[in-house]
C-alpha cells in the first residue's frame, strides 16, 4: 500500500472515530411521550367552599385567648369565635350559642362537613358551639383559663353533650 493512500485511510479512520464517540458525549434533550389523541392535564384543586374557609380561619385562631363575651379579633367566647369568622366571610350570624342553633340549617352527624357547627347542652340548655374541621375534629372556645383549641367529637366531656350540628350558611 502506498505511503499516501495509507495516511488517506488513517485519516478517514479517526475522523470517523472521532464522530462516533461526537455522538455519545452530546445528550439528546428528554421528549416525554404522550399517548396518540390525549393530553396530559395537570391535577386539579378541590374547589374552595365557604366550609372549607370557616374551618381554615379557625383553625388559624387555635391559642387566641378565651374571654367570656369576646367576639374578636384577639379574644373570643365560644358563639363570638363563630360569628367573627362568620362576619369575616358576610354571613350573618346571631350572637350567642343558643341563638346561632336556632338559626342554624340541621346538618345530620353522619353528613358533617368542616365549617358546620356542633351545639353542645351543658347543664340542660344550648350553651357551647363550635366549629367542625374535619376527620372527627373541631375548634372551639371553651372556657377562662384556656384558650382556643382542637378537640375530637369522641372527647369524654363533649361527645355525650352534642345536642346536635348545623350550618350557616
Amino acid at each position: 500500500m502506498n505511503r499516501c493512500l495509507a495516511s488517506s485511510l488513517y485519516v478517514a479512520l479517526a475522523a470517523a472515530s472521532l464522530l462516533t464517540l461526537q455522538g455519545c458525549a452530546v445528550p439528546q434533550p428528554y421528549v416525554p411521550t404522550t399517548p396518540t389523541g390525549s393530553s396530559v392535564r395537570p391535577p386539579v384543586a378541590p374547589a374552595a367552599t365557604v366550609g372549607n374557609e370557616v374551618a381554615i380561619r379557625a383553625i388559624s385562631l387555635l391559642g387566641a385567648p378565651y374571654e367570656w363575651g369576646g367576639n374578636g379579633p384577639t379574644t373570643f367566647d365560644c358563639s363570638g369565635l363563630v360569628r367573627f369568622i362568620h362576619d369575616q366571610l358576610g354571613i350573618s350570624t346571631p350572637r350567642t350559642a343558643a341563638e346561632q342553633y336556632s338559626a342554624a340549617t340541621p346538618v345530620p352527624l353522619k353528613n358533617l362537613e368542616p365549617g358546620d357547627l356542633l351545639f353542645f347542652r351543658i347543664k340542660g340548655r344550648i350553651s357551647h358551639v363550635a366549629i367542625y374541621t374535619g376527620e372527627g375534629r373541631f375548634v372551639h372556645a371553651p372556657q377562662t383559663g384556656r384558650p382556643v383549641e382542637l378537640r375530637m367529637l369522641d372527647d369524654d366531656f363533649y361527645r355525650p353533650r352534642l345536642a346536635g350540628a348545623g350550618r350557616l350558611f
